[in-house]
């Protein structure tokens, strides 16, 4: 008795089973066709205008003069606008920079060097006027020479030719500035620094592969 009710279970099992596949087969099935199917599109007839443009067969007159003149104006409604104009200010502005004037800055305090930030003057303290260029100013050199070279009469200082002679960042050559470009650590170009480390250190055989220089100014680390 006991080996027939497990065969009559087994084989209730696989029609379960038979059943269920052919109903997933059957559900796939139909979900395919669904989703193919698509309704015929109906057609209508398309119609195709064409439009003909005459372009213009003459060529403007390229030796005609351009015209730079305004055609067209802002309208103002207000007629009581008036245009303010500002006289020039004395010489000794000519190189009056706002908020860097020492003369308000050494009216700070010392300490955290606040006398050396930026102190733009106060309202009542803004000059009215136009501020003058230096006497004998000349138009500045222009790019690429620009690069090395500047008119004295611009920025009639010889301060850092002076205190800083010996270190070829600034020559003073007639009647202008030259820049040569040596720098503190290259005043004779890079090959005699090279050398003078080379003095130093042993760069023959590639046993030193790196060499850290680092000078007393600012930024100085090569």
């Amino acid at each position: 008795m006991a080996g027939q009710t497990t065969s009559y279970y087994t084989n209730l099992r696989r029609k379960n089973n038979l059943l269920l596949t052919c109903f997933l087969f059957f559900l796939c099935s139909f979900s395919y066709l669904l989703g193919s199917w698509q309704p015929r599109a109906t057609t209508s007839p398309t119609s195709h205008h064409t439009t003909t443009i005459n372009c213009p067969t003459t060529v403007p007159d390229s030796h005609k003069p351009l015209d730079f003149t305004t055609h067209h104006s802002a309208a103002t409604t207000d007629n009581n606008i008036t245009l303010k104009t500002y006289p020039p200010c004395s010489l000794k502005y000519s190189e009056h920079t706002p908020c860097q004037d020492q003369k308000i800055s050494l009216k700070f305090p010392r300490a955290r060097l606040i006398y050396r930030e930026r102190h733009c003057p106060e309202k009542h303290q803004l000059l009215k006027c136009r501020i003058p260029a230096p006497y004998g100013y000349k138009n500045p050199f222009k790019w690429p020479t620009s690069r090395d070279l500047a008119w004295y009469a611009n920025v009639p200082h010889k301060d850092l030719t002076v205190e800083k002679a010996v270190q070829n960042w600034i020559r003073f050559e007639g009647d202008r500035f030259r820049f040569p470009g040596g720098g503190t650590m290259f005043p004779n170009g890079a090959g005699a620094y090279i050398d003078g480390i080379g003095k130093l250190i042993n760069l023959n055989d590639g046993s030193i592969r790196t060499a850290i220089d680092t000078g007393c100014g600012v930024r100085l680390f090569y």
